[in-house]
């Protein structure tokens, strides 16, 4: 009963942040992305912070009285996880088949998505907002789980580092949460469709996934690091921080009011008339800087654990650089369609494609 509560609980999580997405006050806004055959901006129903603390409040309540232990997550993850790839196929197939196709082919069409911005309620659900909203309480979770084990394990004797990376990563989703309605202007927003990719990715891939710096190592003997050299591992997440949150909020500020400073910043921009695109900046430093912040926050937390010949937590950034510099290439070939010459003209202001001076 126990395994087949652990296939489940993840499902149940879901449907109850469905629950509280829909009933929870929050702030309504409107994007960037358009609806379909329309010039008209969607309007997204944001409250993601409230319902993480909601949450991780029912969570910790649970555990506090008893009903379950600290670390039940941990203990029935691989169950978990199955329940999460399971749902998270289904929830493909349902968002896929009742759809026209896009591509002739139906794996393309499944894995990359036929519908753009899926909506119910006008706006109350949005599915992409839904997908990183339940990957990232889903993902906040396990780390919590996943640490109480490790104490649970070791007591007094536990690794700091291991809580220094639950930290890193819990800071990394408050942050997210906090920006929801900055990250209505990125890339999956208004770029991308709701498939496999997104889907299964949101449901099962990001909360379990992201999570491996803690599941390969909170059982092992714990590594003990030096105060300074946490605070160094600290300072490589921080300074991605700074590029990927920055960058991002320059953008967002940008389109928002392109005559508007950021961080005493005053927006440079290059024009054909009809298009703009901002040349300075962080968006000066490369046309991908905040890939670089992503790539270090990951490659931040995964050295606080304290295993830096183990190989299973630095899959964590390496799966950045997997998905990161190939979406570069794709981005790139999208703007310069979108763009025509002028995107040419950016590339000689900006040449560096994510890391400044290097590539």
């Amino acid at each position: 009963m126990e395994n087949i509560a652990g296939f489940f609980v993840p499902i149940l999580i879901y449907l109850f942040i469905f629950i509280l997405n829909v009933i929870m006050p929050g702030r309504w806004v409107t994007g960037y992305a358009t609806k379909p055959n329309s010039t008209e901006k969607l309007r997204y129903h944001l409250n993601g912070l409230l319902i993480l603390i909601t949450v991780v409040t029912c969570w910790a309540l649970s555990c506090y009285y008893g009903f379950l232990p600290w670390n039940w997550l941990y203990q029935y993850r691989w169950y978990g996880l199955a329940g999460a790839v399971s749902f998270g196929l289904v929830f493909s197939l349902a968002l896929v088949l009742p759809n026209p196709a896009v591509k002739a082919s139906f794996l393309a069409d499944f894995y990359l998505g036929r519908l753009e911005n899926p909506q119910l309620w006008g706006g109350r659900i949005d599915a992409k907002m839904w997908l990183y909203l339940v990957g990232a309480v889903m993902l906040e979770l396990n780390v919590l789980s996943f640490t109480a084990h490790h104490y649970i394990l070791y007591g007094a004797e536990a690794s700091q580092g291991i809580f220094t990376c639950a930290g890193l990563l819990t800071f990394f989703l408050i942050d997210y949460l906090t920006f929801e309605e900055v990250h209505l202007y990125t890339y999956d927003l208004f770029a991308e469709r709701v498939g496999f990719k997104l889907g299964w990715g949101c449901i099962a891939f990001y909360p379990y996934f992201y999570a491996i710096p803690l599941w390969s190592t909170v059982a092992l003997e714990p590594a003990h690091a030096s105060n300074p050299l946490l605070a160094l591992y600290a300072t490589v997440f921080f300074s991605g921080w700074c590029l990927s949150r920055g960058a991002n909020l320059q953008k967002y500020f940008f389109k928002k009011d392109p005559t508007r400073s950021f961080l005493g910043i005053t927006p440079e921009t290059i024009t054909d008339g009809h298009r703009t695109l901002l040349v300075n900046g962080f968006w000066g430093l490369s046309r991908h800087i905040n890939y670089l912040g992503e790539i270090l926050m990951a490659t931040g937390t995964v050295l606080c654990v304290g295993h830096p010949l183990l190989i299973w937590p630095w899959l964590y950034p390496l799966y950045y650089v997997a998905l990161l510099f190939p979406r570069q290439v794709d981005d790139d070939k999208r703007c310069a369609a979108k763009y025509g010459p002028l995107w040419g003209e950016y590339l000689k202001r900006v040449p560096k494609r994510i890391i400044p001076f290097i590539y």
